[in-house]
């Protein structure tokens, strides 16, 4: 009889692995895996909202919450996350149908003596803004181990928070684990666990 239960509850199981259950097991190395993490993000903050043609998205930088502004001598290993957030958003809001506006597009193309561009953060070279009824963005809080990520889509004209997500970004993401680390202008040198 316990023989015979054993049986009909392996012939109740799925054949086919959960996918979402596997890889929430498998530990990934952080490093080179950003678009996964912004992936898994991204599906949070989307998952109640459906795309409309009508309405228009634009996505801005994610910024440290203390001061709302990237700092280009702050020494952190996830320094440039908030713009490959900003990238990495666009590229998933797009995937999924919602309608993103460019508002780096400038009136033409940029020539330069080292690229040509179209892409400017030049206020003179910005082309006019269409209407833009949604924003996405984010802010970022620092941490020893990596960047807590806070992600939102704001309703433009009423301001509300009509969806928000949060996800921790490990710190080697972009760079191996490095021994010596800067931390509110200190030098701290890290012990290798190996």
């Amino acid at each position: 009889m316990v023989l015979a239960l054993f049986g009909l509850t392996g012939c109740t199981s799925s054949s086919e692995p959960n996918m979402e259950l596997i890889s929430e097991q498998v530990p990934l190395p952080a490093l080179g895996n950003v678009e996964y993490h912004t992936y898994v993000l991204a599906n949070e903050l989307f998952a109640n909202v459906a795309p409309a043609r009508q309405a228009r998205y634009a996505v801005t930088g994610f910024v440290p919450v203390d001061s709302m502004q990237y700092d280009e001598s702050f020494q952190h290993p996830l320094q440039l996350l908030g713009h490959q957030l900003e990238q990495g958003m666009l590229t998933e809001a797009t995937k999924r149908g919602f309608v993103a506006q460019e508002f780096k597009l400038s009136n033409d193309i940029i020539i330069s003596d080292k690229a040509d561009r179209v892409l400017t953060r030049d206020i003179e070279h910005l082309s006019a803004l269409d209407r833009v009824d949604y924003y996405i963005t984010g802010t970022l809080v620092y941490q020893e181990a990596g960047a807590m990520v806070n992600a939102r889509i704001i309703n433009a004209r009423t301001r509300d928070i009509v969806a928000a997500a949060t996800r921790f970004f490990p710190a080697e993401l972009f760079w191996q684990q490095e021994q010596v680390t800067t931390r509110n202008g200190r030098l701290y040198r890290t012990e290798n666990k190996g």
